[in-house]
């Protein structure tokens, strides 16, 4: 071991190698003053032509000879090549000879070192021969720690493999102690010992014991077991809703670690439960009672019923959908209280959230995809009935608001019993959208059936071809029943009803365009001095026929929101102006020729002092004649029964008309009256009985008077005001309040002198003429019409340098100053 102990000694401490006192490895470098070697003859070569080519790497003799002999002086060549090798020994020998001390140094080293080397040689021997002894001693103790490590190894493991599989047996023996009963198992327990069993058996190894795999035959057959009690229990309490059930169902499966698939599992089975019920729904084959197609009640391929099966197919389809949404109704109840259950429920150990364990981040929610399936499904079917059945496209287009209510109390039911403080309903007010849109193609065709059926109808009454056909009034009351009918099919629906009144408001418009199509117009529409024509015979009765139609569908849409009046207004409106200029042109013609009775007024000379008698103004017998042969050629015809006025309760259009045309009268009377001129006394006696007499004829044959407001106050005003004194007109007697201010002021130029001259005598204008601006002026710019007189007559009595202004002169420009105060009243026809 001595000389194996010297070797293993550290080479700082022993004396150093011999390799390191060879002369070879001293520093031979040159002395810092030697000068360097001359330059080499050879590097001459590199500029050589022929000799360079022998410093190139990638010389070639070959190459080289073929070029020599090739070049035409080979002899040439070869002496300069002999010349160069002589060159090349000469200076190996120059070399050798001034080196010979160095190589013999050199020679000296190496002889040294191979002497070193040798004795270096046997030390590793002696070293090796150690290790070798060393190894010897050492493997024995290395193999035996090994094989007992190995050894206590092997009896941990089997130690572990025990005790877990003691466990096991004893969780087994647990298991089994729960199952004696059966109806009387603690599932989620059971479910919890079942999971703890197998997962350590995969996760010790304990499969391929036999007591343990002899075992695991009974705890997956109890597994199977526990599956089957836990969806009993899960469905049960889904379809009663009872959250204990579900919750307990939900325990189970969380505890046998399956709660993720198993809820994928049920919301699978309901999607498809819900995806067969909508087709179920539609089948045509079931409805009608058998695919044989023989017989009543028997389906064509077209999946239209054979005859006399139509009424019962239609009654099974209606039943069948109503079925349908009841089904459709507990899927999806039942899906949202499994949701709701698993969002509140939390293991009682470790306070998972089993909705968070249900659910990853990202997925949408089981009430989302089970809606999404039935939309998509609905819609499919939808689609597919409108386009592969006319049955059901028939009985769907006609009873869409049947269908539409189905399906809106359908969703009204699921909103109702999901509403849940705290909780998520089932569906959204989006996805409720989508569900009724799914039949928007029925919608469609129902408005445009609607309008078909109503456009038919006004086309048959209304016949484009024929100008002078008049509908009866059985026909337009079939007009307004037809869309009665229509507005109370759907009147539950607001959104359907608007819709409807659109495709209504249609109709009315073309109803308008074809009774204004029917207007007579021309002379013969106008006259008013003979018996009423056929031409406004047949007016009068369109008149009535719009005004009827107009009235009556008014009164519908009264119950509805007010949106459905802004709907029809447009119409509505149509019809109104139609059934105004059927008749507007004729009471036009009537009321210019009154307007020319009450102009004769200023041909009567009230001026002079006559004594009365009986009879009536030349002009208020002209004008009562025209009012009494109105009335009985034209506005008997027109105006409604006092029975028929009084149950309706509105104004009609003609009796609106009379009404304007009665006030137009007094009004135009009170205005002429105003500007007679001059006024005896015996005038005004004749013009007070003109008043009683025009009362009368107006009130018997037009309008009431005492309901035409305004106007028949001005009338029973101006009476005694014509009689009153000029200085109790300055007090501002109540009476003048139901005057207009130009009333007034035009009287009060009777009272005045020749000089303070009128508007109408100022600007020499006609009666007519001024009557008309009248009509387009307001009082303030009457004023100033009769304050331009008032300053000529003022600028004449300085003229002549009178000493007083008539007494009504002040009292006119004192009125005039305020006429708010004196004359509120504006009587404008």
């Amino acid at each position: 071991m001595a000389p194996a102990t010297a070797l293993l000694r550290s080479p700082t401490s022993a004396s150093p190698s011999p390799l390191h006192r060879l002369p070879t490895f001293r520093n031979t470098s040159s002395p810092p003053n030697q000068q360097p070697a001359a330059a080499s003859p050879l590097d001459s070569f590199a500029s050589d032509p022929i000799l360079s080519s022998f410093l190139s790497p990638e010389f070639s003799p070959s190459s080289f000879s073929s070029a020599a002999l090739s070049s035409g002086s080979p002899a040439s060549t070869a002496e300069h090549l002999d010349h160069a090798i002589g060159l090349l020994e000469s200076q190996l020998r120059s070399e050798v000879l001034s080196r010979h001390d160095d190589l013999l140094h050199q020679l000296s080293s190496l002889h040294h070192a191979d002497h070193a080397l040798s004795s270096l040689r046997s030390s590793v021997s002696s070293l090796q021969a150690s290790l070798r002894c060393v190894r010897s001693e050492l493997s024995d103790p290395i193999a035996q720690i090994r094989s007992q490590s190995l050894q206590l190894s092997n009896l941990h493991s089997t130690t572990e493999l025990l005790s877990h599989t003691i466990r096991a047996l004893r969780l087994s023996k647990k298991l089994r102690d729960l199952d004696t009963d059966p109806d009387k198992m603690d599932l989620a327990k059971a479910a919890q010992l079942h999971y703890e069993i197998l997962g350590m058996c995969e996760e010790y190894g304990l499969i391929g014991v036999d007591v343990i795999d002899e075992e695991l035959v009974w705890v997956k057959e109890i597994g199977v077991k526990l599956r089957s009690e836990a969806m009993k229990v899960l469905e049960r309490g889904m379809e009663g809703l009872n959250q204990a059930e579900v919750g307990s169902g939900l325990q189970v499966f969380y505890n046998l670690g399956e709660l993720k698939g198993t809820v994928e599992i049920l919301v699978k089975k309901y999607k498809e439960m819900a995806v067969k019920s909508i087709g179920a729904a539609l089948d045509m084959k079931a409805i009608t009672g058998g695919g044989s197609g023989y017989g009543p009640g028997g389906v064509r391929g077209s999946g239209t019923p054979q005859i006399g099966g139509g009424v019962k197919a239609m009654e099974a389809l209606w039943q069948r959908m109503g079925s349908c949404m009841d089904r459709l109704h507990s899927i999806v109840v039942a899906v949202w209280h499994l949701q709701r259950v698993l969002s509140k429920k939390r293991d009682p150990f470790t306070h998972v959230l089993l909705l968070d364990e249900a659910i990853k981040e990202g997925d949408s929610m089981f009430t989302d995809r089970v809606w999404e399936a039935i939309v998509k499904a609905f819609a499919g079917q939808m689609k597919s009935a409108f386009t592969a059945s006319s049955f059901v496209k028939e009985i769907f287009t006609m009873g869409y608001p049947k269908l539409l209510s189905m399906i809106e109390n359908f969703l009204e039911r699921i909103s109702l019993d999901t509403d849940v403080k705290g909780v998520l309903p089932a569906i959204s007010s989006e996805g409720k959208d989508q569900m009724v849109a799914a039949i928007d193609i029925f919608r469609t065709a129902f408005l445009a059936l609607c309008l078909s059926r109503l456009s038919d109808l006004v086309n048959s009454i209304f016949p484009m071809s024929s100008r002078g056909s008049i509908p009866s009034k059985e026909q337009i009351l079939k007009i307004i029943l037809r869309i009665q009918d229509e507005i109370e099919a759907v009147q539950l629906d607001v959104h359907l009803t608007l819709l409807v009144l659109r495709e209504i408001g249609k109709v009315l418009l073309l109803l308008s365009q074809r009774a204004e199509y029917q207007i007579s117009t021309g002379p013969e529409a106008r006259q008013i001095t003979a018996p009423a024509t056929p031409a406004q015979v047949k007016n009068f009765i369109l008149c009535q026929h719009m005004q009827e139609i107009h009235t009556r569908i008014s009164s519908m849409i009264t119950g509805l929101p007010s949106i459905a009046s802004d709907v029809l207004s447009p119409a509505l409106g149509a019809i109104y102006g139609v059934a105004c200029d059927s008749v507007t042109s004729l009471f036009q013609a009537m009321i210019d020729r009154l307007e020319s009775c009450i102009l004769l007024i200023h041909e009567q000379n009230f001026g002079v002092l006559a004594a009365m008698d009986n009879n009536a103004s030349h002009y208020m017998e002209e004008l009562q004649k025209c009012i009494l042969h109105f009335r009985s050629e034209f506005l008997s015809r027109m105006l409604p029964s006092s029975t028929t006025a009084t149950s309706t309760g509105t104004e009609t259009i003609c009796t609106r008309l009379v009404r304007s045309m009665a006030s137009r009268v007094l009004i135009f009377f009170i205005r002429h009256a105003s500007l007679v001129r001059p006024l005896s006394e015996s005038g005004k006696l004749r013009l007070a009985r003109d008043m009683a007499e025009l009362e009368l004829a107006v009130g018997q044959n037009l309008f009431p008077v005492e309901q035409l407001g305004a106007p028949y106050r001005a009338l029973r005003a101006f009476r005694p005001l014509i009689f009153m004194e000029t200085s109790q007109l300055g007090e501002s007697p109540p009476l003048l309040q139901d005057l207009p201010l130009s009333v007034i002021l035009h009287h009060l130029y009777s009272r005045g002198p020749d000089e303070l001259q009128s508007p109408l005598q100022r600007n020499k204008l006609t009666p007519l003429q001024y009557s008309l601006w009248l009509d387009s002026q307001g009082e303030d710019q009457i004023w100033k019409g009769i304050k331009a007189t008032l300053d000529d007559y003022a600028a004449m009595v300085r003229t002549r340098r009178d000493k007083e202004f008539s007494p009504v002169y002040p009292l006119m420009l004192q009125l005039g100053s305020s006429p708010t105060e004196n004359a509120p009243v504006s009587l404008k026809p």
